[in-house]
């Protein structure tokens, strides 16, 4: 049998943000709202990255039943597991997650950023840990 994926998202595959359709729309099983402990930055590039930290971010648990998730997805945050860290945009953990009662919801994949990728992409911190899409800046 095979073992449903879980994600945690927090930006662009959050239901109604721009990659949900092409990526989860129809595919999921389980959507809910979900919070994680991090620090949440928008980037000029026009979405987000979650670094390890202590604070609140809030996002949804997808659940799946294709494998094949994972892999999509992995394309989409330029992570690989054949890379070195520093090669990769993101990079795939698992991490727990809460629901808005803190009850734990057990732990699910998410993708996070270093803070010097961050610092290098000039993110800036979301103190309300909730992203939604604005347009990228212009240079």
């Amino acid at each position: 049998m095979i073992q449903p994926i879980r994600v945690f998202v927090y930006g662009t595959l959050k239901p109604g943000e721009y990659n949900y359709q092409r990526y989860c729309q129809g595919k999921t099983i389980a959507e809910q709202s979900a919070i994680a402990l991090g620090e949440l930055f928008t980037l000029p590039v026009g979405y987000p990255a979650l670094i390890p930290g202590e604070q609140p971010v809030r996002g949804f648990v997808l659940t799946f039943n294709d494998p094949q998730i994972l892999a999509d997805l992995d394309r989409l945050e330029g992570y690989s597991s054949q890379n070195p860290p520093n090669q990769n945009e993101y990079d795939r953990q698992q991490i727990e997650i809460w629901d808005e009662a803190n009850r734990t919801l057990g732990f699910a994949w998410a993708y996070l950023m270093s803070r010097l990728q961050v610092e290098r992409l000039g993110g800036v911190k979301i103190a309300s840990g909730n992203w939604c899409y604005s347009p990228p800046l212009s240079s």
